[in-house]
């Protein structure tokens, strides 16, 4: 493997704010009130696990004249990693602009929080809590991973407490503590400590809001934020640009896909290049993919065999190694045939989107998605070639991986039934020979 080094270009990106300090210090009210200025008119979204706290600043109805704030509500009693993340993709379906997380500290040190589960898994394993911190630190990673590759902006509050040494008998004061794990205001961008309405903040990787205290944070502080946010590319524009650049290949396509999806960009929502139509970068990658996928001809190239070995394995059997070292005329010869490490895959990526069942109905409907897919009618996937199994399962894979596979999936093959239907259409009618 060859790594390079590349020129660096900030990017775009969005909010990671922690705002942390005592009870009643203002969090979830400043959390709110940022939230609108970050959102420009998007949803709003709190999990709330503070027993309905976030409630007392909504809208109270036919009253008007009452300071509110609009946003969409989740009550969390129990403060699990796997309900967070669950949580996390539940804002990412409803498209929310800003997530706050009131609080943070509860999957800490709350019910069900990791301190809990460590405890637990403690009980199932031989070395007690010590050895129950690998798997409960994997559980915090997929939870890190979760909230900060949200695509929206991301509010989190913590609670603070006195923190206290004892010294020879005596008990000394220190200051006061996040109820967080140790080092948790690294994983955000700016942290803001509350004192009775007052924000500070203490941490920032943006100059300009070093050390900045503001009475009652708000949208117009938030506005602050965005700018810094926004001095630099956008990710997603830099994909859409490639796209639709000249010289676009298949390869390409697929290494932007990647790029997108180890980013959480896919579900990214933007204006179609060409109609300007809302919709997603997934679909735009689909679309410009397929619109330059190779031409199966049964002839392996360099990059078609790369393909192959990224589905079957390194171990796997290939035709390519052969038919690099044949003679020209190998063009003649038989496309290879579908493998049976490919065969294996399919049935694993059929089940992705909602075609996994071996009952004769299901099968029938592969069958049907795969010949739509490839361009041709198979009674089998057996008499699929490699080539072609590669685009099926390329296929499978992009769709796959959305949010709403199975639907998308079943609008997409819709999608080439109606295209096949209206170029029969238009085909002229055979004359009698």
């Amino acid at each position: 493997m060859t790594f390079t080094f590349q020129p660096a270009t900030r990017e775009q990106a969005r909010a990671r704010i922690a705002l942390q300090g005592p009870g009643g210090s203002g969090k979830t009210k400043t959390a709110l009130r940022m939230a609108e200025g970050l959102s420009q008119g998007g949803l709003i979204g709190v999990v709330d696990t503070e027993r309905g706290s976030a409630l007392k600043y909504a809208p109270v109805p036919g009253r008007p004249d009452i300071e509110s704030h609009e946003f969409a509500h989740l009550p969390m009693a129990f403060c699990s990693p796997e309900n967070l993340i669950a949580a996390v993709r539940a804002a990412e379906e409803a498209r929310v602009a800003v997530l706050i997380i009131d609080s943070w500290s509860h999957f800490w040190a709350g019910k069900g929080g990791l301190l809990a589960r460590v405890e637990e898994e403690g009980k199932k394993i031989n070395g007690g809590k010590f050895s129950a911190w690998a798997p409960v630190n994997e559980m915090e990673q997929d939870m890190l991973d979760a909230l900060l590759g949200f695509p929206g902006h991301v509010i989190v509050t913590m609670r603070t407490k006195n923190d206290y040494e004892l010294t020879n008998g005596k008990v000394k004061k220190l200051g006061v503590k996040t109820v967080q794990r140790e080092g948790a205001e690294y994983e955000v961008d700016v942290v803001i400590d509350m004192i009775e309405g007052t924000g500070t903040v203490t941490k920032t990787r943006y100059t300009p809001l070093n050390g900045a205290s503001v009475h009652h944070p708000g949208p117009e502080f938030a506005e602050a934020i965005l700018e810094q946010l926004g001095q630099g590319v956008d990710p997603v524009q830099v994909i859409v640009d490639e796209l639709v650049a000249d010289g676009l290949t298949y390869e390409r396509v697929r290494e932007l896909y990647k790029q997108a999806h180890g980013r959480n960009l896919l579900g990214s929502d933007l204006l179609h290049p060409k109609t300007g139509e809302p919709t997603k970068l997934v679909e735009v990658l689909g679309e410009y993919g397929q619109a330059v996928k190779p031409v199966t001809t049964g002839v392996t190239t360099p990059s078609a065999q790369a393909s192959e070995q990224e589905y079957t394995g390194p171990s796997a059997h290939s035709l390519a190694d052969a038919e690099a070292s044949a003679p020209a005329v190998r063009q003649e010869q038989a496309p290879a045939p579908v493998s049976a490490p490919q065969m294996r895959m399919m049935h694993a990526c059929f089940a992705k989107v909602g075609l996994g069942a071996k009952d004769q109905e299901t099968r029938a409907e592969r069958l049907r998605a795969t010949s739509l897919i490839i361009g041709r009618t198979v009674g089998s996937a057996n008499e699929l070639t490699a080539a072609e199994a590669r685009t099926l399962l390329d296929t499978l894979n992009l769709y796959g991986d959305m949010d709403n596979a199975q639907d998308e999936f079943v609008a997409m093959v819709q999608g080439l039934e109606d295209d096949a239907a209206r170029a029969g259409a238009e085909q002229p009618a055979r004359q009698p020979a």
